[in-house]
């Protein structure tokens, strides 16, 4: 029944086009992998395979793989988190309205902001902190904080005006909206994030405010 709703709302859109859908995990990977589509919707949990072992497949075996958007009942599941460190490009709640489906998607395929940015923030904080905390003993300060290394380090790696971008970035602003506020061009702000990205080692923002938050350069609140 999700599907079909799915293929209908998307289907009804003039620049749009649905080309296939899969049951499971591994018919996904199948078809994702024959159909090379831009864009994918991911149930986060599915039979056989669930959604976050998928997005990894999917991204690590492919040259120029499809974004992926995550499909969830509940935006504080912790599967959610998985799927975006997994590679996904956001997350989208299985009751959204049809417009905020398909707005989604355009914002994703364009990928020059954040997919609900306030939640993915919230997520990020509080995901980041307890994996942190949790992945050694002596190497953090206070509870659920990096260490203050992983900060310096990502710090040492951006240039000053990247550094900017990338905490602008994490608030969710477009390109425009970045450059508006540091007063230069879009074209020079669109450098400045292939250059983050680039040294982040990740593929879209989504990735980079998951980094910035996991290695402390950017705290909760």
């Amino acid at each position: 029944m999700v599907r079909t709703a799915l293929r209908a709302i998307l289907g009804a859109e003039a620049d749009m086009e649905v080309v296939g859908e899969a049951a499971n995990g591994a018919e996904a990977v199948s078809l994702i992998r024959g159909l090379r589509p831009d864009i994918v919707l991911m149930d986060v949990r599915m039979p056989d395979t669930d959604g976050i072992r998928t997005t990894e497949q999917v991204l690590s075996g492919m040259t120029a793989p499809p974004r992926v958007i995550v499909v969830t009942t509940f935006e504080n599941d912790s599967y959610v988190y998985d799927a975006l460190r997994a590679g996904a490009s956001g997350f989208l709640l299985k009751r959204a309205r049809a417009d905020e489906l398909v707005q989604a998607v355009r914002l994703v395929a364009r990928s020059d902001s954040l997919l609900f940015p306030a939640a993915l923030r919230a997520i990020a904080a509080r995901h980041a902190g307890e994996r942190t905390s949790g992945a050694g003993t002596g190497s953090t300060g206070a509870a659920g904080a990096a260490p203050p290394d992983a900060a310096r380090a990502l710090r040492d790696r951006l240039s000053g005006r990247e550094s900017a971008v990338l905490r602008l970035m994490t608030t969710g602003l477009t390109n425009a909206e970045i450059a508006d506020r540091l007063g230069v061009g879009p074209a020079t702000v669109k450098t400045h994030v292939a250059g983050v990205l680039a040294k982040l080692g990740v593929r879209d923002r989504t990735q980079a405010v998951i980094a910035a938050y996991e290695c402390g350069f950017v705290r909760p609140g």
